[in-house]
């Protein structure tokens, strides 16, 4: 097989392996999403796994299964995975190990662990034993959509990252203004964005392990910030709602529709709401909230990225990404790709 076919077929199988990981984001934590991909030697794809929910088996582990059910095994000629390979015994086996287990003669990795005291051990461990050990960093130039694939799988893991280096949730801030720049929908409405930012919104909150929210807002709008316009992940257990409030003053009623919904926390102190997610296992929290909250959390520089969707005089939007890091998880979502590419970028 030609470098070329090399490349064009560990591009599809990238792609293959974050989708992948993309259906389970909001499900796996504390773990991060991962994706595998595993391929004959023409480069077709045998079977594609994914990490479902911490304490279940990991993605090379699923894909791995998958081609053992159907008799594939012995065809095994390359993986692909978004996060290079544990090498070491949890709840879970090594996947390095697993791995070995097959003819797998190459592995393509995105990312290498983050965790600081096991880096580099898996790779280390395929090595030597004889199996190459390819990384999508070094040749992304040369794979079809490189560079996004890369930022792609980075974003799988980016909160994981701050939750297991800084012990802090990551927080994505998500804030809707008009024409004028105010958080002000017109009189009789509770929201002026479109069905397409709707959308967005709910899949955001089906990929968040937790919302965080100001008593303003709770008392001005009763919001649900349940996931209700597209499916939430199967016996999610109950998200963290952060509720931003000195007084902890809010209807009774909202308090108890939203404790059959939430793990209903209160914090009079915005500073540590990043520490006591990560506390509670939290990797990402989506910020809903009004100008006073979201004011704070940037005068303090406490959030992690932020999307402001500007509905234009003719009511379409412009999407807008500004980031704290290299990493972001909104690049999982392809309407922001582009506004993720764009975007300002103030690296801390």
């Amino acid at each position: 097989m030609t470098d070329r076919s090399v490349y064009l077929q560990a591009g599809k199988a990238f792609h293959a392996a974050i989708a992948e990981a993309r259906r389970f984001v909001g499900a796996t934590a504390p773990n991060p999403p991962v994706g595998c991909a595993l391929l004959d030697a023409e480069g077709a794809i045998l079977a594609v796994g994914a990490h479902h929910r911490a304490g279940t088996p990991h993605a090379e582990a699923n894909a791995l299964r998958s081609c053992a059910e159907r008799g594939l095994t012995d065809r095994i000629a390359t993986a692909i995975v978004t996060l290079e390979p544990c090498n070491h015994t949890g709840r879970t086996p090594p996947c390095s190990e697993g791995l070995l287990a097959t003819p797998v003669k190459t592995i393509w990795i995105a990312c290498a662990d983050p965790n600081p005291k096991v880096a580099g051990g898996g790779a280390a461990r395929l090595e030597a034993d004889g199996r190459e050990v390819r990384w999508l960093e070094r040749e992304q130039h040369h794979i079809p959509d490189g560079p996004t694939l890369l930022m792609q799988c980075q974003g799988l893991i980016a909160p994981f990252i701050r939750w297991s280096v800084e012990q802090r949730a990551w927080l994505t801030v998500k804030q809707a203004v008009n024409i004028d720049g105010l958080m002000v929908p017109p009189t009789g409405r509770t929201t002026f964005t479109s069905n397409v930012a709707l959308d967005l919104a709910h899949r955001l909150r089906r990929a968040t392990d937790a919302v965080v929210t100001a008593g303003g807002t709770v008392r001005a709008d009763l919001p649900g910030l349940d996931v209700r316009r597209i499916d939430d992940h199967t016996g999610r257990k109950p998200r963290m709602l952060v509720v931003c409030s000195r007084t902890r003053e809010v209807p009774q009623n909202w308090l108890s529709m939203a404790e059959r919904r939430f793990d209903v926390i209160f914090s009079d102190s915005v500073e540590e709401v990043p520490q006591r997610l990560a506390e509670a296992g939290v990797l990402w929290a989506l910020v809903e909230a009004g100008p006073t909250l979201l004011g704070e959390l940037r005068g303090r520089s406490l959030w992690d990225d932020w999307l402001r969707i500007a509905v234009r005089p003719d009511s379409n939007e412009d999407f807008s990404v500004e980031r704290r890091h290299d990493a972001t998880p909104l690049a999982l979502f392809d309407e922001l790709a582009g506004a993720v590419l764009a975007g300002r970028s103030e690296c801390v």
